[in-house]
């Protein structure tokens, strides 16, 4: 069967079209568009006009690009961002007129386990803490063949950014602040998840990968050699501090770094060097599976 995932987050929305046959999946087309759609969120609580009409250019290419490939069922996840927003209703018909079908605006819980599904399906030797760093939320997911405990806690790179002016040369006071707010949320998450039980750590989504890049010293990014890639808890450390001391036309200037997330990657390398030091983890496995391609599975596995 042919099917088609979209996963609409609070930084971007991403597509996967792929043929799946029982256990074979076989990638037709992947594309992502950096929308911010949850740009403000945080303070406003409302999706700004802007931002909304960002996310409906993007759906719009996505309806071409569905269409031309044939595929036979369609999935339209939304996450943290969707959650949070007073209004949307908006978001919701928009999405409705333009694909056909009904979005879903996705609890935590099912995030989490539509992430690990994404990110374990191919692999055997767990257990697996799963972590998912996204714009809005994250995402902890401890499990062996399937999910046992999950939390989805409101740390993301574009949250984190925007409370804590992360973005551009933060002061040490602001980054101090920012590590106690992520550090009472992960102690939310390990409060329900057993962070420190010492399964893999695999980590998924935009900040993971990009991080794995500057550990790969990549000079283009390069999925086929950040999937499954390991990096350590050191590196790691090295480079948060590194993006945290870069300003925007430093970081935008790196060979692997996608333009839309210059200005949050500094807070989302931030978060994965809390998660390194609170799980005490030696190392994490960069995965460029994720809930996107749970949300795929999904469509054939009941």
């Amino acid at each position: 069967m042919r099917v088609g995932a979209i996963d609409c987050g609070t930084n971007s929305i991403r597509l996967l079209v792929a043929d799946i046959e029982e256990s074979s999946f076989r990638e037709v087309q992947r594309e992502m568009r950096i929308v911010r759609l949850g740009e403000g969120i945080d303070k406003t609580m409302n999706f700004s006009e802007a931002a909304l009409q960002r996310t409906f250019s993007a759906i719009d290419e996505y309806v071409t690009i569905l269409r031309r490939k044939g595929v036979e069922k369609i999935r339209f996840c939304a996450t943290s961002a969707s959650r949070d927003a007073e209004n949307r209703a908006l978001f919701i018909n928009g999405v409705r007129e333009r694909l056909g079908i009904e979005p879903e605006v996705i609890p935590g819980t099912e995030e989490a386990a539509l992430s690990f599904s994404g990110a374990t399906k191919e692999l055997v030797d767990g257990p697996f803490l799963v972590v998912d760093i996204g714009g809005g939320s994250t995402e902890f997911v401890y499990g062996n063949r399937g999910v046992e405990f999950a939390k989805s806690v409101n740390i993301g790179c574009v949250r984190m950014s925007e409370r804590h002016q992360l973005d551009e040369l933060p002061t040490k006071e602001s980054i101090a602040a920012a590590i106690l707010d992520i550090d009472a949320a992960i102690s939310q998450a390990a409060a329900e998840v057993p962070i420190t039980r010492g399964a893999t750590l695999i980590a998924v989504a935009g900040t993971a990968t990009t991080v794995a890049a500057a550990a790969l010293g990549l000079s283009m990014y390069d999925r086929d050699a950040i999937h499954l890639s390991r990096v350590s808890a050191g590196s790691v450390a090295q480079i948060s501090e590194m993006f945290l001391n870069m300003s925007k036309s430093e970081r935008a200037a790196l060979p692997y770094m996608h333009e839309g997330r210059v200005d949050v990657i500094s807070s989302g390398a931030l978060i994965l060097h809390q998660i390194m030091v609170a799980t005490g983890a030696r190392e994490f496995v960069a995965s460029e599976h994720d809930i996107l391609d749970g949300i795929a599975w999904s469509q054939v596995s009941g």
